[in-house]
This record gives C-alpha cells, structure tokens and sequence, in this order.
C-alpha cells in the first residue's frame, strides 16, 4: 500500500476513466428492463462555472455563449424524455431523491433554473416537494432570485462552495472571490426555506496555516451550517494548479494535510458535528435528509446531462469524460447536436466482483461501516493489510474504519479497486 494518503478520492467507482465505448450501443429501455423502481435517484448536471477554480478537475466549462444554456436545457429535455420512456413501461418510477450539480447549477437564470425543476417534475415524474433536493452553487451565482426559485420548487439542501475565507488563500486556489461577497451570499442563502446549508472548505492551499485553517472553519460555523464538507487540495493533470508533478511524492505536503484534517475533525466534533466520513460532517440536531442523503452512487440512479452517470445493475454509463477545456467544449458542443438519446454510448459492464467491491468501498469509507459478514471470506488480504496499518476495525462482526483509518481513505479506496480497473484507469488517455 502507498504511503502517501491522498491517493484519490472515490466518490463512484469505477471512475469515468474505466469507461469505454460500448460496441453494442444497449438500449436504455433494455438496461432498465429488469430494474427496481420504486426508489431511483435523479441527478441533473449542469457543466457551466463563471469561473474554473485552480483545482478543478470536474467537467465543466467557463461561461456559455448566447444561446448555450438554452440550447443545453432542450437536449435535457430530449434526454429526460428518452430515460422516462426506458423507465416507462410496467410500473410508474418512483424518485427518492434528486440532485443538481455540475459545474455550477446556479449558473443558470432563475427562469432556467425553473425550467430543470419542470423537467424534473413533469418529464421524469420526480415530487420535488416530497423527496430530498439537493443543489449545488457558488458564492457568485446563489443571488436572491435563484435561491427564492430553489426554496420555491423544494430544495432541502443546498452547498455552496467556498473553500476558504482567506481571499489571500481563494487567489491562491485560483478562486476569484471576497469574503464579504461570501458572507452576502450566506446571508442570503440563510434568508430563504432550505433547511440544508453546506459549505466546502478546502485544506492544503499554499500558505494555508493551521490558524488560517481555523480562522475559516470559525468563519462558516458562524453560520451554523447544518453541514460542513471538509476537502483536501488536491492538484490534478490539466488543471489551472498543474504545478506539481502528480506522481512526485510530497511528504512535507502530505503532513500538511492530514495536520490540518486532524485540526478540522477536532474542531468540528467539538462543536456537535458528526462524523460521516472523511470529507463529511453534520450538526448533530441537522434534519435528516432521508435514508440515502445525499447518495449519488447508488444503482437505480438516473443522470442526465453531458457529464452526468447513470447506474443500472449491470451497466454504468454516461458520455464522455474530458478535463482539459477545449475537449470538454467540444463533448458539449456533441451533446446539445444530439437528437438519439435512446441508447448508452460509453460505459463499464459490471460483474458480481465489480458490484461487490463497490459495495465494500461505499460502505466502509462512511464512518459506520458494515456488517463483516462475507467480507473476510472474499476481501480477505485486503482487509488484512488495513488491520495490520491500524486502520480497521472488525470486532463484534462490525468492519469500520478506525479515526486513523478514516484520516487515510483516499489510500484505502484506490487499494480496493479490481485489477481490470486499475489497469483501464492507466490505460486512459487524458484529453
């Protein structure tokens, strides 16, 4: 096992990367033929930013030109109705939750941001006002007239991302921003009936101290966010901070982070917050936000949007994935010209060792773990090389990531991947 503990983080696996051109081009109504659909998950993507942070890997492209967004909202449109007619015959879907996110969701106008909600409610058939909502914007974009539409349609949660409180800290993120023009956005965000706030703070910034650190933990928590995402800084290939060597260890930078992760946990479980897993926490009294929360991992999840996945039983797909701006322009550009949304294009086939190691990852890298049951048999020198780190607890039948453990998940998840992934992930060609 590396040594280093920021690997990557596992947010769905396999990761886009593994995804490839699938031959037979399946069918949606035929992926979706045998699935459940009494609790599917919607998620919308929006792929527009005003700006593109320093760090930024995620697929998404800076401003539109006149006539993008509109142009993008009717190939949804197109999209939303190919999936609801594969969801369609047999049994009304049922949606349990749903999610928009990007990019920056709140890039769109308010009247724009009417119109997803109206494709979600009228076109897939999703009760915005009965489920889980969840939204994701920036400082920037969440104005009044936006928030007021969200708190309108029913978002329950929504997460701003702020990183840092430090402007010095923001510039050196290449994030563009103020705290006073945070702050307003906080006070305007707390203005309106979402019971959810998070914020995203980011750790590991250059010059970042571990009194800076607190500084800006102290400065969301006076908001009393009912959650707060704490990320470590990461610099990926392609990207505005493309200044490290990504495979170069960096020892003293790795200390950094995990000294600066201990400092945040600390004082955020100090002030009532939970623990849910190494980037989350919660306010112990926060409103439950249903069975899954916010789980956009899970099969039966129904994406829609150029950077969007969808996730069936046996196939995961999506379109294709890109990081530098001009491909991700150009998938874009595809996208909104696309008339046929009726069949899956890129993807991974997933095999029962496939499902069950995504299963071991989205359990145990949550701080309540799993039942071990099984998992010994079939994980065995995996799960042994954690025990012998310190960093799995398996006592009383119960497998769960030690503090420690849970300090080093984005080592521990890479580490569980299946030798078909690691070997497709390799063999990715960045564009």
């Amino acid at each position: 096992m590396t040594t280093s503990p920021y690997q990557s983080y596992v947010y769905a696996y396999p990761h886009k990367t593994a995804y490839r051109p699938l031959p037979d081009r399946p069918p949606l109504t035929e992926l979706w033929a045998g699935e459940p659909r009494s609790a599917l998950s919607l998620y919308f993507h929006i792929p527009f930013c005003e700006v593109r942070c320093g760090f930024c890997n995620l697929f998404t492209r800076i401003g539109a030109p006149d006539g993008l967004t509109t142009a993008y909202l009717d190939a949804l449109e197109r999209q939303a109705t190919a999936a609801r007619e594969a969801l369609g015959p047999g049994s009304e879907p049922r949606f349990a939750t749903a999610a928009f996110g990007g990019g920056t969701p709140t890039f769109l106008t308010a009247a724009e941001l009417d119109r997803l909600c109206d494709l979600a409610e009228l076109r897939m058939g999703a009760d915005l006002k009965s489920i889980p909502l969840s939204v994701e914007a920036s400082p920037a974009t969440a104005t009044a007239d936006r928030l007021q539409v969200l708190a309108d349609r029913g978002t329950t949660r929504l997460s701003l991302g702020v990183q840092s409180f430090d402007d010095t800290e923001a510039r050196a993120a290449v994030r563009p921003q103020r705290r006073a023009d945070v702050e307003a956005a906080l006070g305007r965000i707390r203005d309106v009936p979402i019971p959810v706030l998070n914020v995203d703070l980011i750790y590991g910034i250059d010059g970042q101290t571990d009194a800076s650190w607190l500084n800006s933990l102290d400065a969301a928590l006076a908001w009393d966010p009912e959650e707060l995402y704490l990320y470590p800084l990461y610099v990926r290939p392609l990207t505005g901070l493309d200044r490290r060597a990504p495979d170069a260890p960096d020892p003293e930078w790795d200390r950094q982070r995990l000294r600066l992760y201990r400092l945040g946990r600390d004082h955020l479980v100090a002030r009532g917050y939970v623990q849910h897993s190494m980037r989350m926490f919660r306010r112990a009294d926060a409103p439950d936000q249903g069975a899954d929360d916010y789980a956009c991992q899970t099969d039966g999840m129904v994406g829609l949007g150029c950077g969007a996945r969808s996730y069936t039983r046996e196939v995961h797909y999506s379109f294709d994935y890109a990081v530098g701006m001009s491909e991700i322009r150009g998938i874009i550009d595809d996208y909104v010209a696309t008339e046929d949304f009726a069949h899956a294009e890129i993807g991974f086939r997933m095999g029962d060792d496939e499902r069950r190691r995504r299963y071991l990852l989205q359990s145990l890298l949550q701080a309540e773990g799993l039942p071990s049951a099984g998992q010994r048999e079939y994980f065995g020198p995996e799960l042994t090389r954690l025990s012998e780190r310190g960093w799995l607890d398996d006592t009383g039948g119960h497998l769960k990531l030690t503090p420690e453990g849970l300090a080093h998940s984005d080592a521990i998840g890479p580490e569980l991947f299946s030798p078909a992934v690691r070997r497709r992930m390799a063999e990715y060609e960045r564009k």
